[in-house]
């Protein structure tokens, strides 16, 4: 074992501690079944990370699908539990957007979920995976025609509308094909959620939905919502199913949630009043985070489903309305922790950087901080530039007695802002060859991959019971130079 006495490096975050043993796993980050073996290796299901890089190479997405799998039905059987009395359960559709192939669509139709999508290209996943237009419903806040009518012909379940200019090309659409659309109302509360700017969705300036503020009004003095509301209700090819919101991703505090949930039913109690009809469904959105970190502490599923279910009771209650059913949209929260990546060390250097020193005249005081870097980077996981997200690390492919060193694992692009993980401890022996494996890269990450530089996207591998298989090919060169029409026409 290393010396666990090591001094926090005064380049790490406050937040980040010096770990005890770099070789232990902090279990809120890996899927299920992952553990190390006799010999100090990493392994899932039994499969070791060298006996994966051996087989599929890397960098490489490796999934749990079992993990997949008990995490989907747990929401699905926390919130059916907690909303019976309520509403008779809820509707609980797997977010697309985070991670989705054919694989991934089919596991969650079999464990009782729906599906959301947001493209027509998330449409052709479902089709070929052979999922039924009932058990679909469709976001984005600029559908073409195209996708509006592939929803149509699938018969989708519903169409979430985003703004008042998409729900008449929508009902036109639907009328010139003597087809009803059913459709759901996205609608902004104006509630804050604690996250990064650009994944927080329900505050006011953003692109997505119909804002319910006061001062958002037509001239008839309508907020945007409540003008949706009345135009859908007088749209012959229109059924207005309901309401929906979103107010972000990667949240812990449930108190947006239980807001988002007291505002939505409040408008909806005050829209079929005024309009004499009846809107049987709300959609609450997804958005519940997961553990990147150590310091990160997501809530299980049936404290989330319990702690809604007890806002939604009381407001009907206090409104005097029949719940509406009610219908929720994890997709980070069920594929996050599933997957880890699986990297490669190359090269590795170190840097001294200056610290000021902590009284004044006192000289700089100079640290350093070690360069990790690996065979993958921004083109496999483009959250850290995106959104300052952080992640964890490990050294994967065997157990050192080595003593924790602050290091910055990097990756291989012509950008220095490439960061897979921005600040970490790990053994001061690691080096060229030895196998990293970042944990929670389920979500977002292979979703968000890109081919800067001409690097191939990384497959997925899928393992269960001591088995792994592909479920998404990894790319190749030729596949990138196949679309390069100068190189097909020579």
């Amino acid at each position: 074992m290393q010396d666990t006495n090591s001094t926090a490096s005064p380049l790490a975050p406050e937040w980040l501690a010096v770990p005890g043993d770099v070789n232990a796993l902090h279990a809120p980050l890996w899927a299920e079944g992952v553990r190390r073996n006799d010999a100090g290796e990493l392994t899932i299901d039994g499969i070791t990370a060298s006996e994966l890089k051996a087989q599929f190479g890397t960098p490489l997405f490796v999934m749990g699908e079992t993990d997949f799998r008990s995490r989907a039905r747990a929401f699905k059987e926390a919130f059916d539990a907690a909303f019976e009395d309520i509403c008779g359960g809820v509707d609980v559709y797997y977010a697309g957007k985070s991670f989705l192939c054919t694989a991934v669509a089919r596991w969650v139709a079999e464990e009782g979920l729906r599906l959301d999508t947001c493209s027509g290209g998330e449409l052709a996943v479902a089709a070929r995976a052979g999922i039924k237009g009932q058990d679909l419903g469709l976001h984005g806040n600029n559908k073409s025609d195209a996708e509006i009518n592939r929803a149509l012909d699938m018969k989708l379940g519903r169409i979430v509308v985003d703004s008042l200019d998409e729900l008449d090309r929508v009902a036109k659409i639907a009328s010139s094909r003597g087809e009803v659309a059913n459709v759901m109302l996205r609608l902004t509360p104006g509630v804050h959620a604690h996250t990064h700017e650009f994944i927080a969705t329900a505050h006011e300036d953003q692109k997505f939905g119909l804002s319910m503020a006061e001062d958002s009004t037509d001239q008839a003095g309508l907020s945007a919502a409540e003008e949706a509301v009345a135009a859908a209700t007088s749209y012959p090819g229109i059924e207005l199913l309901g309401l929906h919101c979103h107010i972000g991703s990667q949240i812990f505090e449930p108190d947006g949630f239980a807001l988002a949930a007291e505002k939505l039913l409040g408008f909806l109690a005050r829209m079929q009043e005024k309009y004499s009809m009846t809107l049987p469904e709300l959609d609450l959105g997804g958005g519940h985070g997961i553990a990147y970190t150590p310091v990160d502490t997501p809530r299980p599923p049936a404290e989330i489903a319990n702690a809604l279910a007890a806002v939604v009771r009381s407001k009907c209650a206090e409104l005097g309305i029949v719940p509406p059913r009610i219908s929720i949209e994890p997709g980070r929260a069920i594929v996050g922790t599933s997957t880890f990546t699986l990297y490669e060390v190359g090269t590795l250097k170190t840097v001294r950087v200056d610290v000021p020193g902590e009284k004044a005249g006192e000289e700089n005081v100079t640290f350093p901080r070690r360069y990790v870097s690996v065979d993958g980077g921004m083109s496999d996981n483009a959250r850290p530039v995106l959104y300052d997200a952080d992640y964890s690390a490990i050294l994967a492919s065997r157990e050192t007695s080595a003593a924790p060193q602050l290091s910055r694992v990097v990756g291989k692009h012509c950008e220095s802002g490439d960061i897979v993980v921005r600040d970490v401890y790990l053994p001061e022996d690691v080096a060229a060859g030895d196998l990293l494996a970042v944990p929670g890269t389920g979500a977002y990450c292979w979703a968000l991959s890109s081919n800067y530089n001409y690097l191939a996207r990384p497959g997925v591998v899928a393992v269960r019971n001591g088995s792994a298989r592909l479920i998404v090919r990894g790319e190749t060169e030729e596949d990138l130079l196949n679309r390069d029409m100068g190189v097909a026409n020579v």
